[in-house]
């Protein structure tokens, strides 16, 4: 039974992430962006502004229409409020009259229903289309970024910028932007008509505004501290457990649950309390709004009341029953606008910073791109590729280290630059179209770089890498990689079908060339034994397949796009000795009519090789043919008597693949 650790957990470390940046609650730059995103809308946002503009014309009707009833029918008052062109349309029989009155306001509130959803319907479609347009346009960018970009950001943090900032500014788009416009005109015509029909009354009731005031702004700021907790507790839990799931394994067999779930659970306690200070924080706001809300009603009912029972006047202005009562209702609906801006506050600061971080994302410039003026080499045959002292390293270098090695002239200039850790230096080497060439070292020698480089994932510091002869940057991306084909160590399979992981989505790959392609490299019987064949829905990474079925499905996918120059970096390593049989006929099928790059530790499987590189802490120590090499007795000649000391007196080693060495060569 494991034991149970009893080491105290430490709370999750402190670091600074982009969730945690707020910013400003309104940014004119930042919002003339995203309105930009609303131009081919701008129609339906038209549209939506109109309908809020009457439906807060219609919101502040109502009140005015019980003053009408009121003063006019009930009370017998000749009421100086009510216009001359609206009496004339109203009957002087109080039963009628009241009975219009009723009619209006019912019409009032039908009107302010229809807009309501006019408005809802046109901001949520014109949101959804706009998160499409922004999050298509991420995931566009995304798929131009050069491959270092990938080495030095999250994928957790850019699947945030696909998800959850979009999410919230479609927010502020369907409950924010235009949101706000009725709010404001809302409050605008009630003080109006306050105003209009009262004005000692209306300052009265707007008496308490600075109290609200000061409250919203306790508000805001504990909001705003609490959900910049929120926001970074929830990226924690998600790269905990995205780490932690995805490590399971490793996780249960050290018998690490315990540990790992206090961990987890003080991540998850940092956004629990975070989530009840923001709770704690609106139970407190709204009942202090309503609360001087009540008092400036009961202000307005004690003393508007005082001048209907004594007939007074304010300013020459009498009080009537009816803007007594029109009077209440305004005060009870001004309130709520304000209460509803505070809440737009916090998504417009929602918004501010999710906007922030996409256009940062949108604004990173890939640094790999076709040349302006590309040329394209004719397509068909094998390729030559050479290296002409290539230095290179994966550092993001300074302007000064950029300027020198500009300047360095000799290859010690170049190993003399500080601070630059190459990966590779000075290498050169050619490789004739249709050879096989291979290369071997130790770990970190810079095997996968080499093939990187060729394919132009990055581009070299210093030197060149020519593809028949023409530099690498001066070929355009597509049409370059499209003539190599790549099979890994660690097959990568997407969700979908076996025949759409071998065709990735090339429509001209016809079926038949799909089922070929399997059965050349002896995969297509098993899928055909599949309960629905080339059609057989595969899970996440191919989850229900052996490591070697996988590796077999990607041989199966270079094949079938027909590559000039293959590539295979430690293809066979993970394959068991019978998959590996299988492919050995496969491999020798693929390499006839291309050029071809074996990576392999396993010096057995690269014998046959016309071509075997040597690379040594970054630098081309040795190159030829496995015979040559054996016979100059140098690193070559060690690394294959360190691989086979247990069979120095065999002549030939009893490992066997597709390159092994056989009588005669």
């Amino acid at each position: 039974m494991a034991r149970k650790s009893k080491e105290k957990p430490k709370p999750a470390a402190k670091s600074v992430h982009d969730e945690e940046v707020l910013g400003k609650a309104y940014d004119s730059r930042l919002m003339r962006r995203l309105l930009t995103y609303m131009r081919p809308y701008a129609g339906h946002a038209a549209l939506s502004f109109a309908s809020i503009l009457l439906k807060a014309s219609a919101d502040v009707v109502g009140p005015y229409l019980v003053l009408v009833a009121t003063d006019r029918y009930m009370t017998g008052h000749n009421t100086t409020f009510v216009p001359q062109w609206f009496a004339r349309h109203l009957s002087p029989q109080p039963i009628i009259g009241i009975s219009e009155c009723a009619a209006l306001y019912l019409c009032a509130l039908l009107l302010s229903y229809a807009l309501e959803f006019l408005q809802t319907y046109l901001m949520q479609w014109t949101g959804q289309r706009i998160m499409f347009d922004m999050r298509s346009q991420i995931f566009r960018h995304l798929q131009r970024m050069h491959v270092g970009f990938y080495d030095r950001n999250p994928v957790g943090r850019l699947v945030t910028r696909v998800t959850s900032d979009i999410d919230a500014l479609n927010e502020m788009f369907t409950s924010g932007v235009l949101a706000i416009f009725e709010d404001v005109f809302v409050l605008v015509f009630i003080i109006g008509i306050m105003l209009w029909l009262s004005w000692p009354l209306a300052l009265l009731t707007l008496s308490v505004l600075p109290l609200i005031g000061y409250a919203t702004r306790l508000f805001r700021i504990a909001v705003r501290s609490s959900y910049r907790r929120i926001r970074t507790a929830i990226a924690k839990i998600n790269a905990y457990t995205q780490e932690h799931v995805s490590g399971m394994s490793v996780v249960q067999l050290f018998n690490r649950e315990q540990r790992a779930y206090d961990d987890f659970t003080l991540i998850n306690a940092e956004h629990r309390d975070a989530y009840v200070d923001q709770v704690q924080a609106y139970s407190l706001y709204y009942p202090a709004v309503e609360l001087l809300s009540t008092i400036a009603i009961a202000m307005v009912l004690w003393k508007g009341g005082f001048g209907v029972l004594h007939g007074a006047t304010f300013f020459g202005r009498a009080v009537t029953i009816g803007v007594l009562l029109a009077f209440m209702q305004y005060a009870q609906r001004f309130f709520r606008p304000i209460q509803d801006l505070s809440e737009k506050y916090n998504i417009l600061q929602a918004a501010m910073a999710a906007s922030e971080r996409v256009f940062k994302l949108l604004d990173t410039e890939p640094e790999i791109v076709s040349p302006a003026t590309a040329v394209e080499p004719p397509h068909g045959e094998p390729c030559s590729i050479d290296f002409r002292n290539v230095w290179f390293t994966y550092q993001t270098l300074t302007d000064d280290q950029k300027a020198a090695i500009a300047l360095a002239q000799t290859d010690d200039d170049l190993a003399a630059i500080p601070d630059v850790e190459w990966i590779l230096r000075g290498v050169s080497f050619s490789v004739a179209k249709g050879e096989t060439a291979a290369v071997v070292g130790h770990t970190g020698a810079g095997k996968t770089t080499i093939t990187a480089l060729m394919m132009r994932f990055y581009d070299v510091q210093h030197g060149s890498v020519l593809v028949d002869g023409m530099d690498v940057r001066q070929m355009p991306l597509e049409a370059l990689r499209r003539r190599f084909g790549v099979v890994l160590q660690d097959a990568f399979l997407f969700t979908g079908t076996v025949k759409s992981n071998i065709r990735l989505g090339s429509e001209w790959i016809t079926d038949a060339e799909v089922e070929r392609a399997a059965d050349e490299v002896n995969i297509g019987d098993y899928i055909r034994t599949l309960p629905q064949g080339f059609n057989e829905p595969m899970q996440e990474r191919g989850a229900t397949l052996s490591t070697g079925q996988k590796q077999l499905i990607s041989f199966a996918r270079a094949l079938a796009h027909r590559p000039e120059i293959l590539i295979l970096d430690e293809a066979t390593s993970s394959v068991d000795t019978d998959t590996e049989l299988r492919v050995r006929s496969a491999l020798e099928k693929m390499i006839v009519g291309r050029t071809s790059f074996v990576i392999a530790h396993r010096l057995s499987t690269i014998q046959r090789a016309d071509k075997i590189l040597v690379m040594h802490k970054g630098k081309l120590r040795e190159s030829g043919t496995h015979n040559e090499l054996l016979a100059h007795r140098g690193l070559y000649w060690r690394l294959y008597r360190l691989q086979y000391k247990d069979q120095e007196t065999t002549a030939v080693p009893l490992a066997v693949d597709a390159f092994r060495l056989q009588p005669g060569d």
